[in-house]
C-alpha cells in the first residue's frame, strides 16, 4: 500500500487531465501481467548540426543535384541505398537533408539526359516514403536523426510550461546515449496559425517526426500540414478527437482511465454501474468512454443520468439522480467531473440524497486529488481513482529538478515520453522506425510515469494504478502494471 503525498494542480487541457523514471527509454519487451496487476493507463545547448563528413565522388564521374528533389527522404530498399546519400546543402539553416544523388559517367548531353530522366524516375520511387500504406518518413538510423519539438516558446499565458517541455525532452535526449537525436525547437506561438507554420518550417528543415504542438487546435493544424508532408505527429494532447492518421496523441485518455478503473471494479464485485455525467461536450465524451469500458470489461452498465453544468442545474437535478441509482441495483457510482466543476457538489448531495458511499463505490474518472483540497470531501472518502506509478513521478521528478534546479510541469513527461520513444525505435536500427507501423508496435515504450503505447486509431495507453482516498489522503490501493502482455494488452 502506497500513500501519496499532497499532489499540485494540474491544468486542463483539452478534455481530461494530462498527467503522466528515468529507467532509460527503450522498447518493452512482451510480459505477462498477472492477476492484481491489470493495465490501463530547456534550457540547454542548441540544436546539434549532423556530422561534417564529406561524401566523396571519384573522379570522372559527374553529380546531379536537381533542386526539384530538395526533400528529405529516407533509404528504403537497395535502390535507396545505392542512390539516396546524405550532403551537407550549401545554403539554408546549418542542417542536413537527404537528396537523391545520382552519379553517372561523362557521357554525350543527350545520353545523359536519357539516363538521367529513368534513373531519376526510379530512385524516387525508391526513396520515398515508407511501404504498404504506413505513414511517416523512412529514416537512416545510422545517423542523428532530425526531431522537431513544437512548443508555444513566445505565448504569455504557456511559455513557462514550454520550457519545462523542452527541459524534459532534452533531459530524454541526454538518457539515449549513444542514440543520436537532432532536436530541433521551433515557436508556435500557442495559435494553430503559429503551428501550421512552425510545422512547415520544421518539415522543410528535414525534420523525420514531429514532438508536439500543445492543445487540440494547435495539434491538429500542425498534424493537417504534416501529413501533407507525409510526416508523423506525437502531440501533446488528450483529446481523441484529433487523433488518426499521422496524429498521435501522448496524453492520458478518459478511455485508459475507464477501462482501468471498470476493470478493477468488476473483479472487486463492484462491476453494476451507474454513470453520472454534466451535459457537456468533455463529460459526454468521458460517458462514452465510460460505456466502452464497461462492454469490454466484464462490467454491466446499471443506468446513466445528467445534469445542467451549473450550481442549479445540478440542484434541480439530484434528487431524481439519486432516486435513479438507487432504483438501478447499482453497487457503483461513475462520476465524470472534476473538481473544478461538478464534483464537490456532487461529493456532498448524492450522499444526503440517500446514495450510501459506504455500501455504493464512488469512481472518478477525472483526478480526485486536483485541486488537494477535494481530498477532504466527505462524499469522496472511499472513492477510487486512477494515478500513474507514485514512484515512476517521484523520481521523474527528482531527476528534474536535480538538472534544472525547479520542478517539472504537470505535462513535461509527455516531452519525455515522446523523445523516448522515437530513441528506442531508432535504436532498433530500422529504416520504417517512425512509421505508424514502428510507432504502433504492441510492446509499447519506457515513459517518465512508465509503460505507455500507441494505438493505430492515433490514441494511447498508459499504465495507471489505482488509489483510494481514504482519511483525506490518496492511498494505491492496485499497483500500475509494469508492462504490457496478455489478451487486449
Amino acid at each position: 500500500m502506497i500513500v501519496i503525498g499532497d499532489e499540485r494542480t494540474v491544468p486542463e487541457r483539452d478534455a481530461v487531465d494530462f498527467e503522466q523514471t528515468a529507467q532509460g527509454p527503450r522498447v518493452f519487451g512482451r510480459q505477462n501481467i498477472g492477476r492484481g496487476q491489470n493495465i490501463q493507463s530547456a534550457q540547454g545547448d542548441i540544436p546539434r548540426a549532423a556530422d561534417g563528413r564529406r561524401h566523396e565522388i571519384e573522379a570522372g564521374w559527374q553529380v546531379f543535384l536537381p533542386h526539384v528533389i530538395r526533400r528529405h527522404i529516407a533509404h528504403r530498399d537497395l535502390l535507396g541505398r545505392l542512390f539516396c546519400i546524405r550532403v551537407r546543402l550549401p545554403f539554408g539553416p546549418l542542417i542536413y537533408e537527404d537528396i537523391p544523388m545520382v552519379a553517372i559517367p561523362e557521357l554525350p548531353r543527350k545520353a545523359i539526359r536519357l539516363c538521367f530522366a529513368g534513373l531519376m524516375a526510379v530512385t524516387l520511387a525508391a526513396c520515398d516514403a515508407a511501404p504498404g500504406g504506413s505513414l511517416g518518413n523512412l529514416i537512416n538510423p545510422n545517423r542523428a536523426v532530425p526531431v522537431a519539438l513544437l512548443i508555444p516558446q513566445s505565448s504569455a499565458s504557456e511559455g513557462a510550461l514550454a520550457q519545462s517541455l523542452e527541459n524534459a525532452a532534452r533531459l530524454a535526449v541526454a538518457d539515449l546515449g549513444d542514440i543520436e537525436v537532432e532536436l530541433m525547437v521551433y515557436d508556435t506561438g500557442g495559435t494553430p496559425a503559429g503551428a501550421a507554420g512552425a510545422a512547415e518550417r520544421a518539415i522543410s528543415d528535414g525534420a523525420d517526426i514531429i514532438l508536439g504542438p500543445l492543445g487540440a487546435g494547435t495539434a491538429s493544424a500542425a498534424g493537417n500540414v504534416a501529413a501533407a508532408r507525409g510526416v508523423n505527429v506525437l502531440a501533446f494532447s488528450n483529446n481523441p478527437a484529433i487523433a488518426g492518421g499521422n496524429v498521435f496523441i501522448l496524453g492520458n485518455t478518459f478511455q485508459t482511465s475507464a477501462d482501468r478503473l471498470t476493470r478493477y471494479a468488476a473483479a472487486q464485485g463492484k462491476g453494476n454501474i451507474f454513470v453520472v455525467h454534466a451535459d457537456d461536450p468533455a463529460e459526454i465524451q468521458g460517458r462514452d468512454a465510460i460505456q466502452r469500458a464497461i462492454s469490454a470489461n466484464g462490467a454491466s452498465l446499471a443506468g446513466t443520468g445528467s445534469f445542467p453544468l451549473s450550481q442549479q442545474g445540478i440542484i434541480d437535478s439530484i434528487t431524481g439522480l439519486s432516486a435513479d441509482i438507487r432504483s438501478s441495483g447499482a453497487n457503483s457510482v461513475f462520476l465524470t467531473s472534476n473538481a473544478g466543476g461538478a464534483l464537490p457538489f456532487l461529493a456532498d448531495l448524492l450522499p444526503e440524497n440517500g446514495i450510501d458511499i459506504e455500501t455504493t463505490q464512488i469512481l472518478g474518472l477525472q483526478r480526485l486529488d486536483v485541486p488537494s483540497s477535494a481530498l477532504s470531501l466527505k462524499g469522496l472518502q472511499g472513492a477510487w481513482f486512477t494515478v500513474p506509478s507514485p514512484v515512476r513521478s517521484a523520481q521523474f521528478s527528482q531527476r528534474y529538478a536535480a538538472v534544472y534546479g525547479s520542478s517539472p510541469s504537470a505535462i513535461s513527461s509527455l516531452a519525455y515520453d515522446g523523445v523516448a520513444a522515437i530513441g528506442a525505435l531508432i535504436q532498433q536500427g530500422r529504416p520504417d522506425a517512425l512509421t505508424t507501423a514502428g510507432l504502433t508496435q504492441g510492446a509499447g515504450f519506457n515513459g517518465a510515469y512508465g509503460p505507455f503505447r500507441l494505438f493505430p486509431n492515433g490514441t494511447n495507453e498508459r499504465s495507471l494504478a489505482v488509489a483510494e482516498v481514504q482519511d483525506n489522503r490518496v492511498v494505491v490501493i492496485d499497483a500500475a502494471p509494469v508492462g504490457f502482455g496478455g489478451v487486449g494488452f
